[in-house]
Parts: structure tokens; sequence; C-alpha cells
């Protein structure tokens, strides 16, 4: 065995510098972990799965579960994702990669059985606070072990410093679904598939913004996920609610953003200005546009996400935004606000999850960790 593949004992811990560092949404990126395509299967059928997609992908994904995504789907979406981790390498930003995976294996725990789904998102299974790793306990079972396919990542990143935490790993047993759950209405008060049986939450549904955490409740981030958030991360940090008008709420990345220091990004369909956080007060809400329309008829059945994607954008600096191209309208909209975007195409991302927020995960921004509100 390799001096490499030991782990640091005693009091050399203390003399390493974590390569894990990301306190914010906006401090200069510097590392970054973009996800895979290779292996993705279509997620097992489960409540907690068809209740936050689109009816039509909803419809898509009964037929398929289980199977592997087709030809036409990984194709045009890898080609963007090598363009897009091309575009983050002429940046100057180290880009790492998870293990490839057999997501069609077929796994169980002694309550129930799935298959996988697939690694194209991590920042939904893992949140970086610091330089702090917290792998994330997320409901959807298919999605049970995805953060192995990160432990190669995982275990360097703690050889050379990182804190690496696992939050508790759910039963998902069916306490923890309301079996007579059904979308709200227009104008019926707002409910959500989980109980509070035991916590879960996925990092996708928190920015950062240094010691303060927005979050919003949702399909997949119950208040007990939440709560244990919040008393993990202990009096250093304050952790907000975002309050979301969304009937299927599900990750804030497409409902509430901080894109730098006194500047959030909001989704005014999904979002009442009135009742966001005092603490909020102080900044600029920036209204996002309308979304231009997806004319993809293919793009339009199988998309696991909703026309507001356009939110979805990475932020290389307080100033440079990587933001998809065919979104004129936010682009237009960035630059009005003072931001310098980044055209860059993964339209076809959508099937498997998410655009260039969700595709990433900060590792490593060049910062400290601040206050941005007044005290």
């Amino acid at each position: 065995m390799n001096d490499a593949s030991k782990a640091p004992t005693g009091g050399a811990a203390e003399t390493l510098r974590s390569p894990v560092a990301s306190h914010n949404e906006w401090d200069p990126l510097e590392e970054v972990v973009v996800g895979r395509l290779e292996g993705a299967t279509t997620p097992s059928r489960h409540a907690v799965v068809s209740c936050n997609v689109p009816l039509w992908a909803a419809r898509f994904q009964r037929l398929t579960a289980g199977f592997r995504y087709p030809p036409a789907l990984i194709g045009p979406a890898q080609r963007e994702l090598d363009q897009f981790i091309t575009v983050l390498q002429s940046l100057g930003i180290t880009v790492t990669r998870p293990d490839p995976v057999d997501h069609r294996r077929r796994f169980a725990t002694p309550n129930w059985a799935s298959r996988g789904f697939c690694n194209t998102c991590p920042r939904d299974s893992m949140l970086v606070i610091g330089e702090e790793i917290i792998e994330t306990p997320m409901a959807w079972p298919c999605r049970y072990f995805e953060t192995h396919s990160y432990r190669t990542l995982l275990k360097d990143y703690f050889r050379r410093g990182a804190r690496w935490t696992a939050a508790p790993k759910p039963e998902l047993t069916d306490a923890l679904y309301d079996p007579a759950y059904r979308p709200p209405g227009p104008g019926e008060p707002m409910r959500y598939l989980l109980t509070d049986f035991e916590p879960v939450f996925d990092a996708a549904d928190f920015v950062r913004a240094g010691r303060d955490l927005f979050v919003t409740r949702s399909n997949v981030t119950n208040r007990m996920g939440i709560e244990w958030v919040r008393r993990h991360l202990g009096p250093d940090y304050r952790v907000h609610e975002i309050e979301s008008r969304c009937r299927t709420p599900m990750h804030i990345d497409t409902t509430f953003m901080v894109l730098a220091p006194g500047k959030a990004l909001i989704n005014p369909e999904y979002v009442d200005v009135d009742r966001l956080p005092d603490i909020l007060s102080s900044w600029d809400i920036l209204i996002a546009p309308e979304p231009d329309p997806i004319r993809d008829p293919l793009l339009r059945l199988t998309s696991l996400c909703g026309k507001w994607l356009s939110m979805n954008v990475l932020m290389i600096d307080e100033k440079r935004v990587i933001a998809e191209r065919h979104h004129t309208t936010m682009l237009r909209a960035l630059e009005s606000w003072g931001f310098e975007p980044i055209p860059c195409d993964l339209l076809h991302y959508a099937p498997f999850g998410g655009s260039f927020h969700c595709a990433t995960l900060d590792i490593r921004r060049r910062g400290s960790l601040e206050s941005y509100f007044d005290s």
C-alpha cells in the first residue's frame, strides 16, 4: 500500500489544507465536480418520483422505469456536457468526475428493492459547507447508493484534509410517504408527499450565502431534514426557509438563487416577494423573466424539469455566469443586471434532472466565510 492511500492520523491531519472550501454560490470557482451520463437508467417506479416530474415525463418514466435511457437522449446530452466541461477547463477550473456506474443493477434493503438512476447531478446528493462535504439522505429509493460513485473523490478529499460527513441513512419505508397525497390544486393549501417520519433532504434544496443558507421545503426535503441541517451546522449558521408556491416543489435552484452579494434571483411564479425572509430586505431582488419556450417535442416529453430551468445557472465569480444559450431572454436579463453571461448549451440534460447548477458541485471557491447580512 503506498503512502497516498493512507489516511493521516494524529496531528498530521491538522497541518493539511483542505481541498474542499466553498462558502457561497459566487466566490471565484477553482474546482468543481461534474456529473456523468454513462449508465443512466430511468428511475424505478415510486410515488416520490412521479409526483415530482412533469406530467408527460411521469408517463414516460412509468413506461420505461428501470431501463437504460435511449441513445437518442444520451447522445445530444453527452455532446453538450463535453462542451460544458471544455468551457470550465478553459476558464482555469479543475474538473473532477464521479466513477462510471451501471445504474441498472438491482439493489435492496430489508424493506424494498430498486434499480438505480444516474449520477448526472452531484448537486443533489452532496452539500458543501466550507471545508465539509455532507452526503444527503435522499428520498428517492433509486438514489439510495448514488454517492458511492463519488467515493473515490470523497476519500481523496478526506485524505487531503476535508471534513466528510454522512447524514443519517434513511429507511425510506412507507411511513415516510403520505398514502393519501395528491398535489394541491389552485387555491388549496400547500401539502407535501413526505411525512416527518425521518430526516430526508436533497442538497439542491439549499443555496449558500456565507453564514446564511436558504432552503425550500419540498417533496424531497421535509421539515425534519431542514432541522437536521440546522442543528448539524450549529449557531455559526442561520437557515432560512423560502416559501414556494410551486404545487410540486423540488429543488430551490429553479425557485430562488443567490447570485452575488446583495443580489438574489427569484421565480415570480413560485415566490411571493412580499413573503421573502426579512433578512433579504436589503438585497436587490431580481425577477426572472419568462423562460423561452422549448420547441423540441422529445425534450417536452422526457424532461424531468419544469420550464424554469432557465434559472439553473452557475456562477463562475461575482460577475461571470454560465447560462443556457437557448434562453436568450435570461441572458439579456443577466446582462442588464450587471453580470457577464457565458452562453453554453446543456438543454438536452433536462431528461436527466437539471442544467448547469444541478450538473455541478463546487468543491473549492476562493474566499472566506463571511456574513452578507446585517446581524
